[in-house]
């Protein structure tokens, strides 16, 4: 049996909390007669300057406080759910969803489907809106959740319906006229399977979503993802060179009509369909922001782009450091003198390992910094994912044996230089339990894994600091306490 109110972790040091002598253990019951339900109530309800808790310790003693305080003050409870409710799993059979496709024996939290509004305003995961009821869309309008990032997938209720295998996935698109009318910001996600929501079905979906306009401020179109672990499932068709290309054409006669009635492009594709269709990733400005980076959407142009300011600002550095003229040339005549160049920076020769989509623009991405740092050498490794299958070809889904059994007879040079997104959040593990310390070890070079900026790119390659950035929340994975 469920107790009620929420178990009390910690009590911040020179709190309110502590001046009232709660502890670890108690319980939050309700505030202002109130019952909380989330940390969006709890953090509603105690902007109040006056406040009535009622508290159940540990002994199941019950306290009623009254409290006077700042406004903007906080009580100083921190709980040991962050989210303080269970987290809402996924109601639905979604012929293309990947943890369906996922091999038995990884860890339990990488098997959660999660389809959590709070966390779409958290974390900025994606929803479908069929575990929703009038009250949640209540909530979201009440404290202003926005964005809210919503898998649409297709506007066509029939179709809706059959792809996510819930008989509710095309009423509840009606929600999204609410979220509308609210002024709530919204992103949309749409994973394409050749076959169903392509075709006259993206035209319809694109279309209808553009109603929404502004509040629906972008839609990101990504290739469905297909692993070897589909037996018995819906059988889906490979997203293919010749499906991207479609896809690009629709896109883009979408994004020239927009763009001229809202100053918007509003539909992006993903990374991945540019790169399968041989085409060249869209200049800068035509990412309106990088509204969906997390979704694959400009990823690789904001990183050539920083990428590139990262090494002029380096040379700067370095030419200031070196006591050259800042408008000349830097080493014009080739190998820089020792005696002209800080000893941080000395010969170096590195490798890079990533996923076979992104490693032509890595590769480009490592000559321009060998241009600019001639002392450097190195290599970029295209790793194929056997672990998924061969159709996966992302960084962040490649595993430690699948880099361990690629690598282990490459001549990887001074260090190897993987992309932090292949870890699980805050940690240095990968998808498959194996750690980066036991593929270093095995591999026999040090790793270094990288934050996703530019910068932090440049300064691996250099050999210098990590960059301080948040690391990248992992939408796939929970932390194992929040299950």
């Amino acid at each position: 049996m469920k107790k009620k109110g929420h178990l009390i972790k910690e009590i911040a040091v020179g709190s309110i909390a502590e001046e009232l002598e709660l502890e670890p253990g108690d319980r939050l019951v309700s505030i202002n007669g109130e019952a909380v339900e989330d940390i969006f109530d709890y953090q509603y309800l105690v902007e109040d300057e006056y406040l009535d808790l009622v508290v159940e310790k540990a002994n199941g003693e019950e306290w009623e406080l009254e409290i006077e305080k700042d406004e903007d003050e906080d009580l100083g409870l921190i709980f040991e759910n962050g989210l303080m409710d269970e987290y809402r799993s996924c109601t639905n059979n979604c012929v293309f969803c990947f943890i369906d496709q996922m091999p038995p024996g990884m860890r339990d939290t990488l098997y959660f489907k999660d389809d959590d509004s709070r966390l779409s305003f958290l974390q900025g995961n994606y929803i479908t809106l069929t575990n929703m009821k009038q009250k949640d869309i209540d909530r979201i309008i009440r404290f202003n959740w926005s964005p809210i990032n919503i898998s649409v997938q297709t506007m066509n209720p029939e179709l809706r319906c059959r792809m996510l295998n819930n008989r509710f996935a095309g009423k509840v698109l009606a929600y999204l006229d609410q979220l509308y009318e609210a002024g709530i910001t919204m992103n949309g996600q749409i994973v394409l399977c050749p076959g169903l929501n392509d075709g006259a079905e993206l035209e319809l979906t694109i279309r209808e979503l553009s109603k929404y306009l502004p509040y629906m401020q972008s839609v990101s179109v990504v290739p469905v993802g297909l692993t070897r672990y589909r037996d018995g499932l819906y059988p889906l068709k490979p997203f293919e060179k010749e499906d991207a290309v479609s896809v690009l054409e629709i896109i883009r006669r979408w994004q020239e009509k927009l763009y001229l009635e809202f100053g918007n492009h509003f539909v992006h594709a993903s990374d991945e369909i540019y790169l399968m269709a041989g085409e060249p990733l869209p200049d800068e400005d035509e990412y309106d922001g990088y509204p969906q980076l997390e979704n694959g959407v400009g990823m690789l142009r904001l990183l050539m782009e920083e990428t590139e300011s990262a090494i002029c600002c380096k040379v700067d550095e370095m030419r200031a450091d070196a006591g050259e003229d800042m408008t000349g040339e830097l080493w014009a005549d080739g190998d820089p003198d020792g005696d002209e160049v800080p000893e941080i920076y000395s010969t170096q020769n590195v490798s890079i390992a990533t996923g076979l989509l992104a490693a032509p623009t890595m590769n480009g991405l490592l000559d321009e910094i060998k241009e600019a740092f001639p002392w450097i050498s190195g290599k970029v490794y295209p790793i194929e994912n056997r672990y998924f299958g061969e159709m996966i070809t992302v960084s962040g889904l490649l595993t430690g044996q699948d880099l361990l059994a690629q690598l282990k007879d490459k001549p990887l040079g001074d260090r190897l230089l993987l992309p932090e997104n292949m870890l699980r959040s805050g940690e240095r593990v990968f998808l498959d339990d194996m750690t980066v310390d036991e593929l270093e070890s095995a591999l026999q070079v040090p790793i270094v894994m990288v934050k996703p900026s530019g910068k932090a790119l440049v300064n691996a390659v250099l050999g210098l600091g990590e960059e301080d950035e948040d690391d990248m929340f992992r939408p796939y994975e929970l932390e194992d306490d929040e299950l």
